[in-house]
């Protein structure tokens, strides 16, 4: 069976990390899962200074033929290896993750809906918006607890990059989308995006 393939798009802290969660509780082992975010280019060789002023909210900034690569293979029934990015240090690691094809393949990422070639491989497109206040301060409190940054350093970075990369990219892709729901935790919206994977996966498997 072709697997269903998913995208789930929207700003920064919008949400999307937790409707994809919760879709993974729903769906469970029939759920694999692919974040743009791992794709980012590497930068061996990249001073860390340079690295700091990357524009990483630029579709430039991912290797995103290698995630099309990647879902082609996984479409065909072929487990890939995932590259893994380390934010603290700004380039990937030489980590991987196996991801096994599954029924359903979710990818996750401010800028997947803005992508033709991504478009065109998914079944579903969804695209979680949030109030832009909410959003800065969801990014904020991620990048301080989890990705090592300072506060100077995340305000610098949205007032640079993240907020005008967003309106030249991410939320033009908001016209692309089959779904749009109001952040990660809304029920009914979750409900409904379920039960049109249910009825695909039924077309699927008939």
């Amino acid at each position: 069976m072709k697997p269903l393939m998913i995208g789930i798009a929207g700003g920064t802290g919008s949400g999307k990390s937790t409707f994809t969660d919760r879709l993974k509780e729903m769906f469970g082992e029939d759920i694999a899962v692919l974040y743009h975010d791992n794709y980012y280019r590497s930068n061996d060789g990249v001073p860390m200074e340079k690295r700091r002023e990357i524009n990483y909210d630029h579709p430039d900034s991912l290797e995103t033929e290698l995630l099309v690569e990647h879902l082609i293979k996984l479409r065909s029934g072929t487990a890939v290896m995932s590259p893994v990015y380390d934010f603290s240090q700004h380039n990937r690691t030489t980590e991987t993750i196996r991801v096994e094809p599954k029924k359903i393949i979710i990818v996750e990422g401010i800028l997947v809906l803005a992508d033709q070639r991504l478009r065109d491989l998914f079944d579903i497109r969804i695209f979680v918006e949030a109030d832009a206040d909410e959003r800065i301060l969801r990014r904020a409190m991620r990048d301080l607890k989890e990705r090592g940054r300072d506060i100077e350093d995340i305000m610098r970075q949205y007032l640079a990059t993240v907020k005008p990369m967003h309106y030249m990219f991410v939320e033009p892709s908001k016209a692309k989308a089959d779904f749009v729901i109001n952040g990660g935790m809304n029920p009914v919206s979750l409900d409904i995006v379920a039960a049109k994977i249910r009825e695909r996966l039924a077309l699927e498997e008939n």
